[in-house]
């Protein structure tokens, strides 16, 4: 089976809504909503990137372009991604935000910023 029909496999039937579903459910069933504060899970979500941009602190551009080449980098680069988008789907379902309506919205703001013929 091919890498890129394990992924599709992997997330097919998947969306926003499924996966904070998924994390509400796992946190009641340990009792930890009393913790999933906005501050706390910003705070968390800062941890959890800072864990990612661990892995290239002392990498090249050229060995972090790389990184998913060695299995247990990319094992371990895929974890922290997953802890950053679950404390990113949290945090947005405690405050009732729409991920992807807000990530659309920017980068709507974002091409009327910075035109593509404006050069750099």
């Amino acid at each position: 089976m091919s890498e890129s029909y394990e992924s599709e496999r992997r997330t097919d039937g998947l969306d926003v809504a499924v996966l904070q579903r998924r994390l509400a459910a796992f946190a009641a069933a340990r009792d930890w909503q009393q913790y999933h504060t906005p501050k706390n899970l910003a705070a968390a979500l800062s941890v959890e990137a800072s864990e990612l941009v661990e892995i290239f602190q002392w990498l090249t551009p050229e060995q972090s372009a790389r990184v998913m080449e060695d299995k247990g980098a990319a094992a371990r680069v895929e974890d922290e991604v997953a802890d950053v988008l679950a404390y990113l789907l949290q945090f947005c379902e405690v405050l009732g935000i729409d991920a992807l309506a807000a990530l659309s919205a920017k980068i709507d703001r974002n091409e009327g910023r910075f035109p593509a013929n404006g050069g750099r």
